[in-house]
């Protein structure tokens, strides 16, 4: 996908929603684009990783895990998964954990920050409804452009 947020945010001004920068690039991929996919859960993964199962071509999880520093949401396993199955990438409001081995896998990542601590699983999660964190609001169907200038949303495909 070729694109910089910045020529985006150029062109169609306004019309984008552009998140505050309070995220880091974990993963393989700095620039990253896609489909929204939506999912809300609380310290919990078990959904992140369902979602990851299914095909993610040409899409991105965004994931509100409320802003949580005390747990991770995703590490290099679940990256794994997300990648072999298409995902284009995930943006989580929360850590990750494995950083490292998640950098050398190709899929976007960016999320908060780091922590050891893993999930509990309780199977809690909703998916597809629309988000509001990072001064945004992420709906399914909308898309979503990222690199290492930031994110942009947009209503529809820009590119």
């Amino acid at each position: 996908m070729s694109f910089k947020t910045t020529d985006l945010y150029d062109e169609y001004l306004e019309t984008l929603q552009v998140a505050a920068p309070v995220f880091r690039d974990f993963g393989g991929r700095r620039r990253f684009g896609g489909e929204i996919v939506t999912l809300r859960a609380f310290e919990d993964n078990t959904f992140l990783k369902a979602a990851f199962e299914t095909d993610g071509t040409g899409k991105v999880l965004v994931v509100d895990s409320g802003g949580s520093l005390h747990c991770a949401m995703m590490g290099d396993v679940m990256a794994a998964l997300g990648a072999g199955n298409g995902w284009e990438g995930v943006v989580i409001n929360g850590c990750i954990r494995d950083a490292a081995d998640v950098a050398r896998i190709d899929i976007g990542v960016k999320a908060l920050a780091t922590i050891p601590r893993k999930t509990v699983k309780r199977n809690q999660g909703v998916r597809d409804i629309p988000l509001h964190f990072a001064h945004v609001v992420f709906r399914p169907g909308d898309w979503l452009y990222a690199d290492e200038d930031g994110i942009v949303i947009a209503e529809r495909r820009l590119v």
